[in-house]
């Protein structure tokens, strides 16, 4: 009896699934819970209260001081705005609106805005585009300033949750941007800066330029 009684015990055994060696008899860690959903309905609730009045009532602000924000990777628009909200990014206006938004309320903006069309803008100084389309697709050799395409695509898409796509924003945006980012205004990105403190003024309005024209 107590043969057959062990080996009943020995083959229960191997039924069971095996468990992890845990330290201290420590109970295994419960698998983490999935990552909520954003929800576009109400990123598009929370964006017409917040965002619309600057940034365009479908994410195409129609003032050039004021970026577009449709089409944006939203990856790229909740870390922008997380940093508004921590001060890595300052910006008065946009510290206080980010103040406002919980991590779910960024991430639903961001979402919704993503979801939305991105219009095309235009070039508008002929001879300025062409030194813009040298620098945007082959960089500056002599000042080491990387071709902008390699990170942002030769379109501008971008590479989705790394480099913000570019294609048509306005150039007055784009050219306060870089100058921030070479004049140590804008500091939540080490690799922006380094390229932006080798390029001169003409430069930056000429890839400005070019960049609005991309489609």
């Amino acid at each position: 009896m107590k043969s057959i009684a062990a080996s009943l015990l020995t083959v229960a055994a191997l039924a069971l699934p095996a468990l992890p060696a845990l330290a201290n008899g420590a109970a295994p860690a419960a698998a983490a819970a999935p990552a909520a959903k954003a929800d576009i309905n109400a990123g598009s609730t929370k964006y017409g209260a917040a965002c619309a009045a600057c940034h365009g009532a479908d994410g195409n602000s129609g003032v050039p001081a004021n970026p577009k924000l449709a089409q944006q990777h939203p990856e790229y628009l909740v870390k922008q705005l997380e940093e508004f909200k921590s001060g890595k990014r300052t910006s008065p206006i946009m510290q206080g609106m980010a103040a406002q938004l919980t991590p779910a309320d960024m991430k639903n903006i961001a979402h919704w805005a993503a979801s939305n069309k991105a219009k095309p803008g235009f070039a508008k100084d002929k001879d300025l585009v062409i030194l813009g389309e040298k620098i945007y697709r082959g960089g500056i050799a002599d000042k080491q300033v990387a071709a902008c395409a390699g990170c942002h695509s030769p379109n501008g898409a971008g590479i989705p949750a790394q480099y913000p796509r570019l294609s048509g924003q306005h150039a007055d945006y784009t050219a306060a941007q870089l100058t921030a980012f070479r004049d140590g205004v804008r500091a939540n990105s080490p690799q922006m800066a380094q390229i932006a403190a080798r390029l001169s003024d003409k430069e930056i309005k000429a890839v400005a330029d070019y960049i609005a024209g991309l489609r």
